[in-house]
Order: structure tokens, then sequence, then C-alpha cells
């Protein structure tokens, strides 16, 4: 076995058991932060103002777009399958988990982005493994 194998097993393994390490690590940060949030969101907005509630929840918001375009930031960075480190294509389709709070919210462009990210995922990798095969042949 020789270096290279023995690392990509190593990155591998820790993929698979924690947090990961690199885009992988990021991007679980990234869905454990920010989807459960909208229960802090929620207590804050019980308790400030009425006049501050809507800033609360455009904030919140906001930051569901970003955490969403963190996901196709690094998607851009690893547009193929065969280059993703192991794991990577399963947490780039965990992004549709932001489906729930924008449901929660009644955030529209939310509830239309995060699946719609799950299936443009999937259907990437299928035309990954599809062209693959085909270059096989």
């Amino acid at each position: 076995m020789d270096l290279h194998s023995a690392h990509r097993i190593l990155e591998a393994e820790a993929a698979r058991t924690g947090l990961g390490t690199g885009p992988d690590r990021r991007l679980r940060l990234t869905l454990i932060i920010g989807m459960p949030l909208f229960l802090p969101v929620l207590g804050i907005m019980i308790l400030v103002p009425k006049s501050l509630m809507n800033d609360v929840l455009h904030v919140y918001e906001a930051g569901i777009i970003g955490c969403l375009l963190h996901y196709v930031w690094v998607f851009a960075q690893y547009p193929r399958y065969v280059g993703r480190p192991p794991y990577l294509t399963r947490d780039l389709a965990m992004g549709g988990g932001f489906f729930l709070p924008s449901l929660f919210f009644g955030f529209w462009p939310g509830m239309i982005a995060a699946p719609a990210w799950s299936v443009f995922v999937g259907v990437a990798y299928a035309v990954d493994v599809w062209r693959e095969h085909r270059e096989r042949r």
C-alpha cells in the first residue's frame, strides 16, 4: 500500500466516524450550527419587541441563504465526483436539511432552494457515474 492510498483510507475513516476533515467538516458544521439555530431565533423573537421581530427573522433567513451558498461554494470547488473527498457527496446532499427551518418560518426561497439543492447534487452524481461508466466501455 502506498502513502496516497493510506492517506485516503485515513480520510475516509475520519469522514465516516466523526466530523471529518476539510470540506466534509465545514459542511457538517454548517448544517449542525445553521439548522437547529431556529430554536434560539424563535426564543429571541419572543423576547424582543414586536418592532424588532421581523429584523431578527430576516437575519436568520440571511443565515439560511448563507449556509446554502456555502454548499454551492464547496460544490464549485469539487464539481466532479471523482475528485471529491470521501463522503462529500452525501454531505453536499444534506443541504436539503435547511428545508425544515425554512418551512417553520415560512421562508419560501429556502423551502424551494433546499430540496432543489439535494436533487441537483443527486442528479450531478448520477451524471458523473453515468459518464464514468460510458468512458470505461
